[in-house]
């Protein structure tokens, strides 16, 4: 794995919430979804109901972009990640796995499950030095 990637990645691994940010073009639309990370398929695995804002803007415009952040005032220790991808139902029985393995008590509400499929990451990471950024995206493979 790209090293950049495997930075990421453990920083994604390390927590459970993201900011997703939608539009349909008209309006925009900013939520926080709990989410499981497939590193192999660079994919998020979030819960939400085809009633709420943000699935309603996927469905015309599948775009999406969001953020995750690790919350400090020490300017030293400010380290965060943005992405860009396309967000979709999701049908991958293995993600489905993943998922509910993650939040069991999840089952009990049964979720629609979306997919969000990321090609583009940039990691803000001041403990390698002030504004240090790592960026990766599909397209550069």
């Amino acid at each position: 794995m790209n090293k950049d990637l495997e930075k990421i990645s453990v920083f994604i691994q390390k927590h459970h919430v993201l900011s997703l940010a939608t539009t349909n073009g008209e309006e925009l639309s900013v939520c926080s979804l709990f989410y499981v990370y497939s590193e192999e398929k660079l994919t998020f695995v979030v819960a939400s109901s085809e009633e709420t804002l943000h699935v309603k803007h996927i469905l015309h415009n599948a775009t999406v972009a969001g953020n995750i952040v690790l919350e400090t005032k020490t300017i030293g220790k400010i380290k965060g990640l943005q992405f860009r991808g396309n967000m979709h139902e999701l049908h991958d029985k293995s993600l489905k796995k993943l998922y509910f393995k993650a939040f069991p008590y999840a089952l009990a509400m049964i979720p629609k499950l979306w997919q969000i499929e990321v090609d583009y990451f940039k990691l803000t990471d001041n403990r390698l030095g002030f504004g240090k950024k790592i960026i990766y995206s599909r397209a550069s493979l």
